[in-house]
């Protein structure tokens, strides 16, 4: 059927507004690093939406900066997500596995 919606399969625009300033900051960086940004920001939420360490450490650094939520709380996510990361590594598991095993985590613990 034309014009039928196939999710994970359209494209969505993330727009947020910044300074002109830091704009142009990020335009040059990319320029000197040889990335558009469309290439780093896809990075950047795939490293986000997979629990990248590397990401998930600046995010939480980020979160005790802002306040956003409490230290603890924050402590505890990052350790389920490094606890997480630890069983899939101990009996390789499949991404349908991985998921299931994050799905049950949620469940475990709404409120993170």
């Amino acid at each position: 059927m034309a014009g039928e919606y196939k999710y994970g399969q359209e494209g969505k625009k993330i727009i947020f507004q910044d300074s002109d300033k830091r704009h142009a900051d990020l335009r040059i960086r990319l320029r000197h690093d040889g990335l558009t940004q469309i290439q780093f920001f896809q990075a950047m939420i795939t490293g986000y939406i997979e629990n990248d360490p590397r990401i998930i450490d600046f995010v939480t650094s980020v979160k005790l900066e802002l306040a956003r939520q409490g230290k603890k709380r924050i402590n505890k996510t990052r350790d389920l997500i490094k606890q997480g990361e630890e069983l899939k590594k101990l009996f390789n598991l499949e991404e349908e596995e991985t998921k299931e095993l994050f799905d049950m985590i949620a469940e475990e613990f709404p409120d993170l």
